[in-house]
């Protein structure tokens, strides 16, 4: 059984030079089958209102989803570094409401640290979570619950001008006390930049080469169908696959081919009781 990473390993493996390899998890069998493949994190993100509540964005996903499937992930999951993604409008208002639904993840949902978007301008929220002995990955770069802010889904850091909102975001995340950052979508040349100015792990989404790299699940194997990103890699063809099931199924039942003998249970007492039985209701 693999033993669960701590946040001493994963600086041990940023000081080492060893990659951390994390995917996105929403449910039980996803989590245990990343466990079972040796994943070293996994993440249950505000995506899931894209990929598995049929959402157009991630905005309406609450803080009641992201603990419920969170749970369902530990359940697959329980040798996992396992982290809470925080919601949109689950810490905006104040340092207190942030802390309060981060206890909430930690509590609720026994994960082993949260997410927030967001550097300079969430910085005190960063600092009042981790006071508060919760320890906090920051994202940076491309914030999915900015997107509007942002002019939508569109790489940042490409301009220098831009790109220098993007280092200071990632100096106010570490200097408010988070262990590690994620930086989304940005050019390589910058993660490589920031990967060496900060002291902690910096994780890549779309974000090039630095101490690990994060991808959602459902769309590096195919099952995501809306949309694929510039950077995801496909690995597998899940949707595929699973279409061409259910329509060998739908052919079978039609045809009357399915169930045959091989997926029914049969009588143990002599057919002849069985049919007393009957003869009472006919």
């Amino acid at each position: 059984m693999a033993k669960k990473k701590s946040i001493l390993d994963l600086v041990k493996m940023k000081k080492a030079g060893e990659q951390v390899a994390w995917i996105t998890a929403y449910d039980y069998p996803t989590a245990m089958f990343a466990e079972a493949a040796g994943m070293d994190m996994l993440l249950v993100g505000d995506s899931l209102g894209m990929v598995t509540l049929g959402y157009s964005g991630t905005i309406p996903v609450t803080m009641e989803d992201c603990i419920s499937h969170c749970q369902a992930v530990r359940r697959g999951a329980p040798n996992t570094w396992i982290i809470g993604d925080m919601p949109f409008g689950s810490y905006q208002s104040s340092d207190e409401q942030a802390v309060d639904n981060a206890v909430r993840f930690m509590k609720e949902a026994d994960t082993d640290c949260i997410k927030l978007e967001g550097g300079v301008r969430i910085q005190s929220r960063i600092r009042a979570i981790t006071d508060a002995g919760i320890p906090v990955i920051g994202h940076i770069g491309l914030t999915p619950q900015s997107s509007g802010q942002l002019g939508g889904f569109k790489a940042q850091g490409r301009t220098v001008e831009n790109a220098r909102g993007v280092i200071e975001d990632a100096l106010a995340v570490q200097e408010a006390g988070a262990f590690s950052i994620l930086v989304e979508a940005v050019p390589p040349e910058l993660t490589e930049f920031i990967t060496k100015k900060l002291d902690i792990p910096v994780y890549s989404i779309g974000a090039g080469a630095c101490d690990g790299q994060l991808l959602i699940s459902s769309d590096m194997v195919g099952k995501f169908q809306a949309f694929t990103p510039k950077f995801v890699k496909k690995y597998a063809e899940v949707a595929e696959v699973e279409t061409n099931a259910y329509k060998q199924y739908i052919k079978e039942v039609k045809e009357g081919v399915f169930p045959s003998d091989d997926y029914v249970y049969h009588i143990t007492d002599p057919i002849e009781e069985f049919e007393k039985l009957f003869k009472e209701f006919d």
